[in-house]
């Protein structure tokens, strides 16, 4: 089946849906690891990401449906992708629909973390990740190893883009681009809200019941 989870930058989309890939034998397709992926290759296209993104802008559309398409015409991802930070407008929305049809594909469900901007703001100001393995911390609510590494040759760093003004710019332009979207998927029965601000295990489980009862499985 094939999966979108929503919610504004820092609500857990990431770590929901590695869990789901790990449940469910899924593929996570993240604009934010194609993006970054780009960006380590510093080529031209990498580095104008890097620009758009450190200003708390979204990348165009025209860019994002080229790395998206890469993925879903792939015939090994069939039906089996769950979506990670898109789509985050009508427009990308209404191509992803597109795409799936040109592909024999169809979005089954559609997941969105409902989390406020004060959680919002800690969640990603205090973000840590180590260099070497990639977990995540937070200062405020999964505190760090007391010797500030999670693993040998670890170092836990802060992005460059994770500070306040860029969380609050990023959150609102989520409620001004992204979140209206979801009248789009309610409308078709697909949009199922689940509380972003409990633990992570109480929110995966709730996901989790979602997914079995598309699937047939209750």
């Amino acid at each position: 089946m094939n999966i979108i989870i929503f919610g504004p930058p820092g609500a857990g989309k990431g770590t929901q849906s590695d869990k789901l890939v790990k449940k469910h034998t899924l593929f996570k397709l993240s604009t934010g690891d194609l993006l970054r992926n780009e960006i380590s290759k510093e080529s031209s296209l990498g580095k104008k990401i890097k620009e758009i993104v450190n200003s708390g802008k979204l990348v165009s559309d025209d860019i994002i449906n080229n790395l998206i398409e890469k993925i879903v015409s792939d015939s090994k991802y069939k039906g089996n992708i769950i979506f990670d930070g898109y789509p985050r407008n009508l427009e990308q929305a209404k191509n992803l629909s597109v795409l799936l049809e040109k592909y024999k594909q169809k979005i089954d469900l559609v997941i969105s973390l409902k989390v406020t901007l004060d959680s919002i703001v800690k969640r990603i100001t205090g973000r840590l990740v180590c260099s070497k393995c990639g977990n995540t911390f937070n200062k405020f609510f999964n505190p760090p190893p007391l010797n500030s590494a999670c693993c040998e040759g670890g170092i836990l760093k802060q992005r460059s883009d994770d500070n306040v003004e860029t969380a609050k710019k990023r959150y609102q332009t989520y409620e001004d681009s992204t979140k209206p979207i979801l009248k789009y998927y309610k409308k078709s029965g697909l949009l199922k809200e689940v509380d972003g601000e409990t633990k992570i295990e109480e929110i995966f489980n709730k996901i989790n019941v979602f997914v079995n009862w598309n699937e047939g499985w209750l």
